[in-house]
């Protein structure tokens, strides 16, 4: 085989099949837009689904529509089925972000072609050696009822020149491929290579190493034949049309075919290597453990630069939470085995950047934020990183399992993901009590994950019953606020009722603009709209009853009110949006919004606070334009590209058709894709106003704002506070000045308080102190409970008591706050003990802290604690005078 870059690799593939007419498709973001049952894209064929789905009837890309179709495809595999992170960077295979390369056919060729083109492309073009691939095949399930696929055994006898001993029959797990528990699915053949060196391959067959995690005899290309769905009941029907679709991992070939034993050895990660290595001050390939590390941190920089390209970022559920997982692992991996002690892992965006221009522009594109992000990320956890790794080392020290309160305690505290916490204690030797953990998870409800809402039935059950025989549906709503209609089918989801029309004026939930509601009626029956969503076969409208007659003509009539507030909203947002790039800059970009008939909320890629002068400045600029009164021009049906020509801001990660809607505020201030509704010019929105501005996400800012009818309320009300304020303060020149005097004056008075309290707490100790337990040895021990005294009162006591005991004294004293969940825990010890009986107060106050809860440290003389569990407090009271003893050295 001659040697090839990873940029050929990828080309020739695509130019094969694009000879074979397919149609040469952009990748899909790696975070579904469109998807619920998905967390990321974890195939090339998600989507296609509504293909396979037999809901479109084929692609249309280009102005065309194609029966065909390839590409190479973003995918992370990191949860549920498909779940890769434990093997990636231990095993030279696995990853968490992956390259699908893939071809695709919707009703069109199906095994025989699939078989044949596999094999001309591998053997033929590429160079593969026949005698070294293994071609698997389904062998059957008699629990799905379904017979051996002889038709892909013959067809690998007729159609290629493979050994046919090479040709495997396997079960169900290997061979049957499922999307899910629903969905598309069929039987499918894998071609696996042999490539261990001559010698080891004459003594033991590959056939017995197929499918047995030999790292040396692997799967390249797997052909699924999608001919079944399966349906929630575990069963499986025909599908409409039977469809080809295959995957091959990138990476894998790659390293095939530039002769390299181990993925990371091919120049798909020589690069990331490289750097590393540079920045390590080492050279990968010497030391395993270290070399493990490179090879993490190489993978998981691919997957979270591309994940937060594609609009998603580190968060505590969700997607969120799994790129926060996989980026601190990273970290983890740098700081433990690299010495990394500052952040790093951002410098690594560069080389991707360079790497992957022509291929996958959105890091380019996004450069400036992806790095911000993944650096704010890297700045947060070092912070706790080495604090957490030194409490794991002392909670698993002398133990074979680490309990659940404390692998809850390092994810609360120190925010380390539960898997980051089994990876650090299988490298020990050390269980994990994850059933103790996921008991304290519920309980607390703390870092809730999300991943559960994600599973929904995707097999699309067939249950809407036909009313009509009309065909088609169009969306009218742009135009007319009330139209004529007819209902289409209807169908029961539960205690809900949903009719589909043959059009509507309803606009249905999507692009972050809620959906219309409003009434159908008859003349006879007066019929609520409660909500509008979209589907395949049109617009789903949710109604309060069913209908009486479902048949004849019906008038839909949305809430007109509602639309117009909607519309102030929406159109405000574009403002907005174009406000905030002006003032803040063109690194703004939107990752989300909502907007309904009071507010609206907009997400948006920025790395630090808007400042309060940088909001006025935006709301300025938005009522401005609004004051201009500026006329929309709204164009339906652009192309594509001209779109993109004309300067119309597009979101990243957003899958586009090939004809667009644009909505233009003034050519040189406004022009966005939206298929949302707006006013006809900015005038009607009246005044915009900001109500709140906060962190989202690392790297994501959000803005609240009201306009229109809600903005006057909002005045209104900010008026009578005023009002109120005056009328509780009395008659004044200047309120603020006279609130700021008020404040001072009970912050004076607070200190006063505070004052008197240290006195009354000062009684308390010297009472503590004048009846000392004695321990043995004749080492004194103050201890005792102070009622009402915060962790500062505490520290100042300990001070205190060392000077009035002088000598052969341990002062323990604590505090609790029921009300609030806290405790606190100081103990203090003279100087004559630290340096005679080897007594520390950190040592025994971090005991004590574990006791109650927490944990804690300090100086050998003075250390502090603080716990969650007060009730806790007399029992670490109690084992005081034992630890004191069993400490002394």
């Amino acid at each position: 085989m001659s040697k090839k870059t990873s940029s050929q690799i990828r080309q020739e593939f695509l130019d094969f099949f694009a000879e074979k007419n397919h149609a040469v498709v952009e990748s899909a973001p790696v975070v579904p837009k469109d998807d619920p049952t998905l967390l990321f894209t974890n195939a090339g064929m998600n989507q296609f689904k509504p293909i396979f789905l037999g809901e479109e009837e084929a692609l249309s890309h280009d102005g065309k529509k194609w029966s065909r179709a390839t590409d190479t495809q973003k995918c992370i595999r990191v949860s549920g089925k498909h779940n890769d992170l434990e093997e990636v960077g231990h095993d030279t295979y696995h990853h968490t972000l992956f390259e699908m390369l893939g071809n695709w056919s919707f009703g069109d060729y199906f095994k025989k072609e699939a078989i044949g083109w596999c094999w001309e492309l591998l053997v033929d073009i590429w160079g593969m050696e026949a005698d070294r691939l293994y071609a698997t095949v389904f062998e059957g399930d008699d629990e799905d009822g379904l017979p051996v696929d002889a038709e892909a055994i013959e067809l690998w006898k007729s159609e290629t020149s493979i050994d046919h001993g090479h040709i495997l029959k396997c079960d169900k797990k290997d061979n049957f491929w499922e999307m899910g528990d629903t969905g598309p699915c069929g039987p499918c053949s894998e071609v696996h290579i042999d490539l261990r060196p001559d010698e080891e391959r004459e003594k033991v067959d590959g056939a017995q190493l197929v499918n047995k995690d030999d790292p040396r005899v692997i799967e390249i290309w797997n052909l699924v034949f999608i001919q079944f769905n399966r349906k929630p009941d575990g069963s499986l029907e025909k599908l409409p049309a039977q469809h080809v679709d295959t995957g091959m991992g990138f990476e894998r070939l790659c390293a095939v075919l530039q002769g390299k034993v181990s993925n990371y050895d091919s120049d798909v990660f020589t690069p990331l290597l490289d750097r590393i290595s540079e920045m390590a001050g080492m050279k990968y390939g010497l030391n395993e453990e270290k070399d493990i590390a490179m090879r993490v941190i190489a993978d998981h920089i691919r997957a979270v630069t591309f994940s937060i390209a594609d609009g998603a970022s580190p968060g505590n559920d969700g997607r969120g939470y799994v790129i926060r997982r996989i980026l601190r692992r990273a970290i983890r991996y740098g700081w433990d085995k690299l010495n990394f002690k500052e952040p790093f892992f951002f410098k690594l965006v560069d080389v991707l950047a360079d790497q992957f221009a022509k291929v996958f522009p959105e890091i380019v594109a996004q450069k400036e934020y992806i790095v911000n992000v993944i650096r704010s990320e890297e700045k947060s956890f070092l912070r706790t990183l080495g604090q957490g790794i030194e409490l794991f080392d002392d909670m698993v020290k002398g133990k074979d399992k680490l309990s659940g309160e404390d692998a809850f305690k390092l994810h609360d505290t120190y925010g380390f993901p539960i898997d980051l916490t089994q990876l650090m204690a299988r490298e020990r030797g050390v269980e994990v009590d994850e059933e103790g953990f996921n008991t304290l998870m519920q309980e607390q409800k703390e870092r809730a994950r999300a991943a559960g809402t994600f599973s929904v039935d995707q097999s699309e059950s067939k249950e809407w019953t036909a009313v009509s025989d009309a065909d088609g549906f169009e969306f009218v709503g742009y135009d007319n606020l009330e139209a004529e209609v007819n209902i289409t089918a209807y169908r029961k989801e539960g205690d809900k009722i949903a009719l589909l029309l043959n059009q509507t004026p309803f606009y249905a939930e999507s692009g972050g603009q809620v959906a219309d509601i409003g009434l159908l009626t008859n003349g006879d029956e007066y019929i609520r709209v409660l909500d509008v969503q979209k589907s395949q076969r049109g617009y789903i409208h949710y109604v309060e009853k069913m209908p009486r007659d479902l048949e004849g003509s019906w008038t839909a009539t949305i809430d007109q009110k509602r639309r117009q507030e909607i519309q102030k909203h929406h159109s405000a947002t574009h403002l907005a949006h174009a406000a905030l790039r002006k003032v803040l800059g063109g690194h703004v970009q939107q990752k989300g919004s909502l907007v309904d008939d009071h507010h609206l909320r907009f997400d948006f890629s920025h790395f630090e606070a808007v400042t309060a002068a940088q909001l006025d400045e935006v709301e300025e600029l938005v009522n401005e334009k609004i004051q201009e009164n500026i006329p929309l021009k709204e164009e339906r049906s652009v192309p594509i590209e001209e779109a993109r020509k004309s300067g119309a801001m597009m979101l990243f990660g957003e899958k586009y058709g090939d004809h667009v809607r644009v909505i233009t505020f003034d050519d040189d201030y406004s022009k966005e894709l939206c298929g949302g509704t707006h006013v006809l010019a900015t005038g009607e929105i009246g005044y915009f106003r900001f109500t709140n501005e906060t962190s989202v996400a690392a790297g994501i800012r959000r803005i609240e704002a009201v306009c229109g009818n809600h903005a006057d309320q909002y005045l209104r009300e900010e008026k009578k506070l005023l009002q109120r304020l005056k009328g509780a303060i009395g008659q004044t020149e200047d309120l603020a000045a006279d609130v700021k005097k008020l404040l001072e004056e009970k912050k004076e008075l607070e200190k006063q308080l505070d004052r008197m309290q240290l006195q009354n707490t000062a009684a308390v100790l010297d009472g503590l102190i004048n009846e000392p337990e004695v321990l043995d040895g004749g080492i004194h021990l103050v201890k005792g409970d102070i009622p009402g005294a915060d962790m500062d009162v505490l520290k100042q006591l300990g001070y205190d008591a060392i000077q009035k005991t002088e000598d052969n004294t341990v002062i323990v004293l604590g505090s609790r706050k029921p009300d609030e969940g806290k405790v606190f825990i100081m103990v203090a010890i003279t100087e004559d003990l630290i340096k005679e009986k080897g007594l520390k107060a950190g040592a025994i106050v971090g005991q004590l802290g574990r006791m109650v809860g927490g944990g804690g440290g300090g100086q050998p003389n003075l250390a502090t604690a603080g716990g969650r569990q007060p009730e806790k407090l007399p029992e670490a009271f109690n084992k005081v005078n034992e630890i004191i003893t069993e400490s002394i050295q």
